[in-house]
């Protein structure tokens, strides 16, 4: 028992320590935001960046969601244990066994949520404005989490989410108690370098250093 809570007190200490440090916003960079339910991050992202020629429906390569969405201007990408995801749906509360399963390596999927406006400030959500090169960093690391086909295209898992603006992918990786989708979200901004905890199992943990970077 003893090794088990210093474990989880060694995780949580990851929080506090900043990973590129150094990182300032960009005055006229591409605006992101990372944001939270309390329980999990999803990073929102320009539907297109002119500047980069990044267009996330060409990514996606799904023609029903080019004609619905075209107009949207963010789109907000999330990780998860597809067990779980899958079981919060209609409002459920995953059950013991979804929950018992996140904690060995089991199947992912990737969460697409489309913005009609930008994110409201709050508590829970924090924008950055972050340098091209970071931004295609962050792109590419974001694509790396989505499973294609023998063909390259994105395999949607099914035609509807929690409501009518989100989709679940099939993923890549596997989630388990140390690679969670709060770390999926925190390293995602460690690898585009911008700040990030060195660990950060839970949403408070990514918040915490990314609040810090949006003071600077």
């Amino acid at each position: 028992m003893s090794a088990f809570v210093a474990f989880i007190l060694l995780l949580m200490s990851g929080t506090l320590v900043p990973l590129n440090r150094q990182f300032r916003q960009t005055p006229d960079g591409v605006r992101i935001f990372v944001v939270s339910n309390g329980f999990h991050t999803d990073v929102v992202l320009p539907l297109q960046e002119p500047r980069t020629g990044h267009n996330w429906l060409g990514v996606l390569s799904q023609p029903t969601l080019t004609a619905r969405f075209a107009r949207y201007p963010y789109v907000a990408f999330g990780w998860g244990n597809e067990r779980f995801y899958l079981g919060s749906m209609g409002g459920k509360i995953p059950g013991p066994g979804a929950i018992a399963g996140a904690l060995f390596p089991s199947k992912t999927l990737m969460h697409v949520n489309f913005y009609r406006v930008a994110p409201d400030s709050g508590s829970h959500v924090v924008p950055l404005r972050i340098s091209v090169e970071q931004y295609r960093q962050l792109t590419a690391y974001v694509q790396q989490g989505f499973r294609p086909d023998s063909l390259g295209r994105m395999q949607l898992r099914q035609p509807a989410g929690y409501t009518p603006k989100d989709f679940f992918f099939l993923g890549t990786g596997r989630y388990h108690a140390l690679r969670t989708c709060n770390d999926w979200t925190n390293r995602g901004l460690r690898r585009s370098e911008l700040r990030a905890a060195l660990k950060a199992p839970l949403a408070g943990s990514v918040l915490f250093q990314v609040r810090r970077a949006a003071r600077r």
